[in-house]
């Protein structure tokens, strides 16, 4: 118990979960040194640095202890369905319900809080992105569990199943962290499921093939900088063309 007249006892674990939140709501470059000394009680910064080093360093740590809490809701029910179809539906839902969470920052830390950094932040922004790569590596290690348990084809594309559902799961994220409703999501979440038959070619589905209906060869547009005005394959487009 503290004595009378000297300050609250600094408490690491209680200042890192509350730097957490904030990264989560303003993103890295958008949190000042300032605000997470606020934030975190009043901290002085000498118990700053003695604590955590550096903002960098702080916002390491503290993505680590969302991957480890927050974000290990979603691979834990990926994990404990006796089915890969269902645990992989578990863990939509499961992040969803994170993502739209009463009382915290909507969305997910790990997919916005660190992203297209000015160089001075690229070691933060490569922090992340490995945290983020764990997502496809640990649905693909399910999905090979399931194969040798015989819950999936064998001959089923693992990597293309991963990365769909790892596109939707940070799509969900970002549309939450937008402000879409978690009934939305939800709904988006069991069509994404819909797919499963025609990525894994169950019950004789051939998987989904785009060559018939996209051009080998697309013309993309010209960039002309600074003024952002475009030229297509054949011309100036309708930004930079002169009124008759």
């Amino acid at each position: 118990m503290n004595k009378p007249g000297r300050p609250p006892r600094f408490n690491r674990d209680e200042a890192l979960h509350k730097a957490m939140l904030l990264f989560w709501e303003r993103g890295y470059e958008g949190t000042t040194l300032e605000a997470l000394l606020e934030a975190m009680g009043g901290i002085k910064p000498p118990s700053f640095y003695n604590a955590f080093g550096s903002k960098e360093e702080l916002f390491r740590a503290a993505t680590d202890h969302y991957a480890r809490t927050v974000g290990a809701v979603g691979y834990d029910a990926l994990e404990a369905s006796l089915s890969v179809r269902q645990g992989i539906a578990d863990m939509l839902r499961r992040s969803i319900e994170t993502f739209t969470q009463p009382g915290c920052p909507r969305g997910c830390l790990l997919v916005s809080a660190a992203v297209h950094c000015a160089p001075a932040s690229s070691a933060a922004e490569k922090h992340v992105a490995a945290l983020r790569d764990q997502l496809p590596a640990a649905i693909t290690a399910r999905l090979r569990r399931a194969a040798a348990e015989g819950d999936l084809d064998a001959g089923a594309d693992v990597s293309l199943i991963a990365a769909y559902y790892t596109m939707v799961l940070h799509g969900l994220a970002q549309r939450a962290a937008d402000g879409e409703s978690r009934q939305t999501l939800l709904k988006v979440a069991g069509h994404a499921m819909d797919a499963w038959p025609g990525l894994t070619g169950a019950a004789g589905v051939s998987p989904l093939s785009l060559g018939g209906l996209i051009p080998r060869r697309l013309p993309w547009p010209r960039l002309t900088a600074p003024t952002g005005s475009w030229r297509g394959p054949r011309g100036p487009g309708p930004r930079s063309r002169s009124r008759p």
